[in-house]
């Protein structure tokens, strides 16, 4: 570690009110908790006395924005999340005993400059990181105050939106993906070097997606302080320098609150699209299919318009393919779910594959009292082995062949207490790399952030995190979708991609590295649905010994 660096980090708060959001509580209860960082400093924003306005000052005031400060109220009542991110706690309670100084602010229109004697107190604490958790825009020498800089998020992508509200233009605008960063302010606004940055599913409710948006962005500082911490002040910020030493410019707008005409027309527009969905969803309803191509020449299909469909009756579906060839015959094994009302509980099924389709019925082998999905299963040491996914038991199962491949014994977790999805094993350079998107936030979501772990044994329980965890923070590519295969004397990871809905599409991804300290990918090719027009989505890819085979969301008729 960098000498320059202490024991543990010293961390200073920026706040302007003891009344915190969830999400901003739980990350300082993680930092206060935490071996790598201490909060030796509260800066607290002294409030100018204002005069009680009564309710028609207050509604004068903000009559221009009237429209979507109702409609704020409307979402927060008809889509109230929980965890609520939003729900405000006492952060005193775990900052009893840090030192506090309230400061004076010079107010210019948007921004608030720190006077200079407070200036002077602020710099005895020698900080080396500030977390900018309150203030309004921060101008002039309270940004040199620390070692490190003040970190602060923006809830958006600063190449795209620049302003806000937070998530509100990207919800209006039907986009596909919401951006997020961590950065160290400057006093160009929501320009300054980039820390961290991921992106998020949007969902028609703009509450739905600030909850998990804002659960998941909890986790950026921890992550950063605690990188930080191990890898010394000079190789971090060198890093950090050399990530943002591309010249960026900025040519959209700067966002804020629509005035109430604006937020008419954009308002209008969104709720007609709500209403198309609604009524689209009373004539049809979705279903998850299965498609397969068996190909002469023994190698991957790839023309997905060719591929024949494996419908399943209309009061079920089929889902997460994986094949498996062993004595020229082919083994599908997918999840099955059978409709029942809003409860969804899966359960592994598996047929025999032949070039006119399935040629058993599907036969269940695996049933648990919680869903079970996405049946991974390979062959190691003359064995074959099954990870189902089973989140909502927060384990990984690892389940292991009795007679392949009809009878299945449950042979350990190979993780407990842990909220993930589509576990994927390869075994390579005499080592087990296992690939899955976890919720490490409660709130949070499942598709969106790619862990990685390392053992020497598949079966001794101890997988070790990889240094860069999480390795992909991305809804467009980090969810698996598959095996992972070599093609050509190169790597490849299907990957989900999950921006506009879940299950949309699928990413084709060359391992360019793959270390214990060091992992990167790149998008060689997508599967998107848009070979026929009752296909919605696509999100698992198999191949083994010349079938190839997906599954894909359409909609079919309820009547008629």
């Amino acid at each position: 570690m960098d000498g320059s660096l202490r024991n543990k980090i010293r961390l200073g708060l920026l706040i302007d009110s003891n009344e915190m959001p969830y999400w901003v509580y739980k990350m300082i209860q993680r930092l206060n908790e935490s071996d790598y960082a201490q909060i030796v400093l509260v800066v607290k924003k002294k409030k100018t006395k204002k005069e009680n306005r009564s309710f028609i000052t207050r509604l004068q005031n903000n009559f221009h924005i009237l429209l979507y400060i109702l409609f704020k109220k409307w979402e927060n009542w008809k889509f109230k999340q929980t965890p609520d991110a939003f729900k405000l706690k006492d952060i005193r309670t775990l900052l009893s005993n840090t030192d506090l100084i309230e400061v004076e602010c010079l107010e210019k229109k948007f921004s608030d400059y720190v006077t200079e004697n407070d200036i002077d107190k602020i710099k005895g604490y020698d900080i080396d990181i500030f977390l900018r958790l309150g203030f309004r825009i921060l101008r002039g020498d309270i940004l040199k105050t620390s070692k490190y800089g003040v970190w602060s998020y923006h809830h958006g992508d600063n190449h795209i939106f620049r302003g806000g509200p937070a998530g509100f233009w990207e919800v209006i605008y039907d986009k596909r993906e919401l951006g997020s960063i961590l950065q160290i302010l400057t006093e160009d606004l929501d320009g300054g070097e980039v820390l961290y940055r991921s992106w998020s599913t949007v969902h028609t409710s703009l509450n739905e997606t600030l909850n998990s948006f804002f659960w998941k962005t909890s986790a950026f500082i921890p992550r950063k302080v605690k990188e930080l911490y191990e890898t010394g002040g000079e190789t971090f910020m060198c890093k950090v320098r050399n990530e943002n030493s591309d010249l960026q410019f900025y040519s959209q707008p700067m966002y804020t609150i629509p005035g109430n005409f604006l937020f008419f027309r954009l308002f209008t527009v969104y709720f007609f699209k709500w209403i198309t969905r609604r009524i689209k969803k009373i004539f049809y309803k979705e279903q998850w299919i299965l498609l397969y191509s068996f190909n002469k020449s023994n190698t991957i299909s790839t023309a997905i318009f060719r591929f024949k469909r494996i419908l399943p009756p209309k009061d079920r579906y089929w889902a997460d393919p994986c094949i498996v060839a062993r004595n020229n015959r082919h083994y599908v094994f997918f999840e099955e779910v059978i409709y029942n009302g809003n409860k969804e509980k899966g359960h592994i099924c598996v047929a025999e594959m032949g070039k006119n389709g399935f040629q058993s019925d599907p036969m269940i082998i695996l049933d648990k009292p919680y869903h079970l999905s996405y049946p991974f299963v390979f062959e190691h040491d003359q064995k074959f082995y099954m990870i189902p996914e089973s989140e909502q038991n927060s384990t990984i199962e690892l389940y292991e062949a009795e007679e392949f491949p009809f009878k299945w014994k449950f042979k350990m977790n190979l993780m407990e207490n842990v909220k993930a999805v589509d576990s994927t094993v390869l075994h390579k350079d005499n080592k087990f790399w296992l690939f899955t998107t976890i919720k490490e936030v409660d709130g949070g979501a499942s598709s969106e952030e790619l862990f990685l772990f390392t053992s020497d044994n598949l079966l001794s329980g101890k997988w070790t995190p990889h240094a860069k965890n999480p390795v992909i923070s991305d809804v467009k590519s980090a969810r698996p979708a598959g095996r992972i295969f070599t093609y050509n004397n190169k790597l490849y990871r299907p990957s989900q991609d999950c921006s506009f809905r879940y299950g949309y599409a699928m990413k084709l991804n060359e391992i360019n590295t793959l270390t214990e300290d060091e992992y990167k990918e790149s998008v060689v090719s997508s599967i998107t649905p848009d070979w026929k027009n009752d296909v919605l989505g696509t999100h698992t890819f198999s191949y083994d010994k010349g079938l190839t085979l997906i599954d894909a969301s359409i909609k079919r008729r309820r009547f008629f």
